[in-house]
Order: structure tokens, then sequence, then C-alpha cells
């Protein structure tokens, strides 16, 4: 009989050891789940594109009355002074091929864009700048436009672009050419 009775008491204890152990509450923290962040477009960028250069009356330096195609690339830096407000400031250069007498472009531009999207920027652009042809003289430009940018990857972004490009000469035309590019930049 007594040799149940400790029976019964040592499955006792075992058995209510373990309701217990049960019943217990191991406190833990919850993991974050992961979101990845929107494309930032804050920072330094680089990149190249390619379009053409459509004339009409003709900017100083480029042929009138023709379309030619050019290359070039972009340096700049963008800022978020205000959820979704981009300004930015971009310095240009375009090699643009014509018959037999090529030309450059140089353009500084100011950016303000609106971040539609993580992934998608509008903005509208306008600036100064240089056209020039070898042989010769320099003359002042003015560009205003605005593109479409769409993020790619992490850092990665392709752009399009159409500027408007008169001359401090003066002329009938606020306009004499238009610039369309399509690019590729990398963001910092």
């Amino acid at each position: 009989m007594l040799r149940s009775i400790l029976l019964g008491a040592t499955a006792v204890a075992v058995l209510g050891g373990a309701a217990q152990a049960a019943d217990l509450i191991v406190p833990t923290t919850p993991v974050a789940i992961y979101e990845p962040a929107g494309f930032d477009w804050e920072g330094l960028y680089a990149g190249v594109n390619v379009g053409g250069v459509f004339s009409g009356n003709g900017v100083n330096n480029l042929q009138p009355g023709t379309s030619q195609f050019s290359i070039g690339g972009a340096v700049g830096v963008n800022f978020i002074v205000a959820d979704p407000i981009l300004l930015g400031l971009e310095v240009q250069g375009d090699y643009v091929f014509q018959d037999g007498d090529d030309a450059g472009l140089f353009l500084a531009l100011a950016r303000v864009g609106a971040v539609v999207t993580d992934q998608v920027l509008v903005y509208a652009a306008g600036g100064v700048g240089v056209s020039s042809r070898s042989g010769a003289a320099s003359s002042g430009i003015y560009a205003l436009g605005g593109g479409v940018e769409f993020a790619v990857t992490d850092s990665v972004s392709v752009r399009g672009e159409v500027l408007g490009l008169g001359d401090f000469d003066g002329g009938d035309d606020f306009f004499e050419n238009a610039k369309a590019t399509v690019g590729v930049f990398y963001h910092f």
C-alpha cells in the first residue's frame, strides 16, 4: 500500500510539473516586418542620354531646319524640401552631330518636381547655357521644359526629357529649337 501511495504521489508531482510548464509564457519581442523603402530621389546622380535636337530657325551654332542626333551626359543633385516636392540642380553636356560641322550644347538647369509615387518623378526644368561649334563664336542660350523619371532598381533610373531652346540674340520665336532625350542615371 505504501508503494501505491508513493507511486501515486510521484505521478501527481510529475504530471503537475508538466502542466505548469505548458502554462509558462516566454516573453518574446515581435519580429519586425521588412518593408522595402521607396526609391531615394535625394542626393547626387550622374548619367548618359541620347536623343535629338530639332531645329526651327536654329539657335546659333546649330543648323536651322534640320534634326540632328545628340549624345551627352548629366550630373546633378536633388533635395526633397517637403514631401513630395523635389528641387534640383543639374549640368548637362551634349554633342550634336551635324552635317560636317558638329556642335556642343552645355546647360545649367534648375529642376522642380513632384514625387508622384516612390518610383515616379515628374519635373519641370529651366536654365541657361552655351552652344558652341569649332571655328565659330559661342552663343548664350536658354532652356525650358520638363520630363518624367522612373526608378528601375534601388539606384538606377530612366528618364525622358524635352527642352525648348532659344538664344539671347533676339528673334521672332521664343524657342528656336527643341531637344528631346532619353537617359539612364545612377543615383549615389
